[in-house]
């Protein structure tokens, strides 16, 4: 197809600035992906390990929960990725849930002013973070009895 010399090239993304509500927007196509893979890989390896009897959950358990006293070195470290990707997975939904909320006001119709859409995008990270954060405490205080 031959491209017609009177028509003007799209612009490609190194001419726009980029601003928070273009990473925003990425952010949330990146977090449904995390979500849908690594949070149903884990899932799913749960309800099998719940399917396969007591041995087969203590070890899931061991890799995702608690390694135990008696663990390897390897073993500690494998759960440590475990608790990393659930923090991962955890700053996911929470990222896609504020930025959806945005979207969703904005398919309202509230908050097409620039500086709007600026402020907005910012606080979608900011929220994510704090209940992420705050998360992260009330389990940590969980494993540490308080």
């Amino acid at each position: 197809m031959a491209q017609n010399p009177n028509r003007p090239i799209s612009p490609h993304l190194q001419i726009y600035r980029w601003g928070p509500h273009m990473a925003v927007s990425i952010f949330h196509r990146a977090t449904g992906f995390v979500m849908a893979t690594a949070g149903m890989l884990t899932l799913l390896w749960w309800l099998a390990s719940i399917a396969g009897g007591p041995e087969s959950y203590a070890t899931f358990q061991s890799y995702v929960v608690s390694a135990g006293e008696e663990a390897t070195g390897a073993q500690v470290a494998i759960n440590w990725f475990f608790r990393l990707l659930a923090l991962g997975i955890t700053y996911s939904f929470f990222q896609h849930m504020f930025s959806g909320i945005r979207h969703l006001l904005m398919d309202l119709g509230a908050g097409y002013e620039l500086k709007t859409v600026r402020t907005w995008s910012i606080a979608v990270y900011i929220a994510a973070l704090t209940a992420t954060a705050l998360v992260a405490m009330l389990v940590a205080a969980r494993f540490m009895g308080a």
